[in-house]
């Protein structure tokens, strides 16, 4: 039996990010140190709001919470995203919004 390519994803932080209705917030991806050189920056991310709906964007524009503002994104529902983490940006679709992000990177 042949195996192929495939990657192996370890666990690399948690993060809660607030996010509110008037301004995008993006994840926090620490800058690897000297005394860690072997670490990597986290390639994926599983992202679920927890207490009202998002919208997110990657491309380098802000999502807005209007309709048009981004990709919707409801309570409960988790994005597993593998794009560009440092580009990845969210807002609450209304109010505030609890969105839970599990980080994993790849060994």
């Amino acid at each position: 039996m042949a195996f192929g390519n495939y990657i192996v994803l370890g666990p690399a932080g948690y993060q809660p990010i607030s996010a509110t209705s008037s301004t995008a917030v993006s994840i926090t991806i620490a800058a690897a140190s000297a005394a860690s050189a072997t670490r990597t920056d986290p390639t994926f991310a599983l992202i679920t709001p927890e207490t009202s709906a998002i919208r997110w964007r990657d491309d380098g524009t802000a999502p807005t919470a209007a309709v048009s503002g981004g990709f919707p994104l409801a309570v409960g529902q988790t994005l597993e995203y593998d794009g560009p983490l440092r580009n990845i940006q969210f807002i609450a679709q209304a109010g505030t919004s609890t969105v839970n992000v599990a980080l994993y990177r790849a060994y």
